[in-house]
């Protein structure tokens, strides 16, 4: 499930751009001390970053994990994949996805898309060669689950609110520390600058880290999808496969923004596990266990 390692480099791309664009606005004199009209530039440009990198996604996520989309099956492998996809997606209520196969040993998979009917599922090489057919299924059924629940779009309206109030207290914060510690009339001196890129970094830790906690549960939810639409049992199998691949250390051979946000993804040191992005595998299993009976 790529749905945060590439969106959040390419929203963090345009977000410097946004800040270098707004200093330079700044210092032109167009919105000193106007806190309304810093307020709107901001949420124009923090929500313009989110939203291009949802737009571009689909198109990132193909590039950086060297997906090859299925256009013709060539093999029943490839057959069976597209038509399982096909079944999922119908029984979800979205559009059929691009289908995709990525080279990468370790078993994993994402989906992406700006909109529920024009999304990307892709898997890897290793989960194929890896997990029987039910839990493929389950697997992709995880992945149709992220997509119908719209979890890209509502990842999005988030991140660009996020986006807003960093970039915007961050000035705040600036001003009032070039103003008070340093003396300065304008508020917009070396004070001025040190502490907003400081601010912005802080508090793009601190955001980040609410974005992450949505995206754990949206986690389970998406378990709970996969385990609807496919079956409780393969999905938690599922899990479990990865869980042994885990254990064994299979080398990953996604780029590390990628790795973190597949179904097997995880840091894990003590400070990283507020920015990561899925629960840990046995937490998963577990709200999976202990799921409404009507889940089978």
């Amino acid at each position: 499930m790529l749905r945060i390692g590439l969106f959040l480099l390419t929203n963090l791309a345009v977000l410097i751009v946004a800040s270098i664009t707004l200093n330079i606005l700044q210092s032109q004199g167009i919105i000193v001390g106007q806190t309304g009209s810093l307020l709107v530039f901001c949420a124009l440009f923090g929500m313009g970053g989110s939203l291009i990198s949802l737009l571009i996604s689909k198109w990132m996520a193909k590039r950086a994990s060297g997906t090859q989309i299925i256009e013709q099956p060539r093999t029943a492998e490839e057959r069976w994949l597209v038509d399982t996809v096909a079944e999922l997606a119908k029984k979800a209520g979205i559009g059929m996805p691009e289908v995709g196969i990525f080279p990468a040993q370790q078993s994993n998979a994402f989906a992406t898309g700006w909109n529920k009917n024009n999304a990307l599922v892709a898997v890897s090489v290793g989960l194929l060669q890896r997990m029987n057919k039910e839990e493929v299924r389950a697997v992709l059924a995880h992945e149709i689950g992220h997509v119908a629940n719209g979890d890209m779009i509502t990842l999005s309206l988030i991140q660009g609110v996020v986006n807003t109030f960093v970039m915007f207290f961050a000035r705040i914060i600036g001003t009032a520390v070039d103003r008070i510690v340093f003396k300065s009339e304008s508020g917009r001196g070396i004070g001025y600058w040190i502490t907003t890129i400081f601010a912005e970094i802080v508090l793009g830790i601190l955001a980040s880290m609410v974005v992450m906690k949505f995206s754990r549960w949206r986690e389970f939810r998406a378990d709970a999808a996969g385990a609807q639409l496919a079956s409780r049992a393969a999905m938690i199998s599922a899990l479990q496969r990865l869980q042994e691949e885990m254990n064994a250390q299979i080398p990953s051979q996604m780029p590390d923004t990628m790795t973190a946000f597949g179904i097997s993804g995880g840091f894990k040191q003590v400070m990283s596990k507020l920015l990561l992005s899925h629960p840990p595998l046995e937490q998963r299993i577990a709200a999976l266990k202990n799921s409404p009976a009507g889940i089978q």
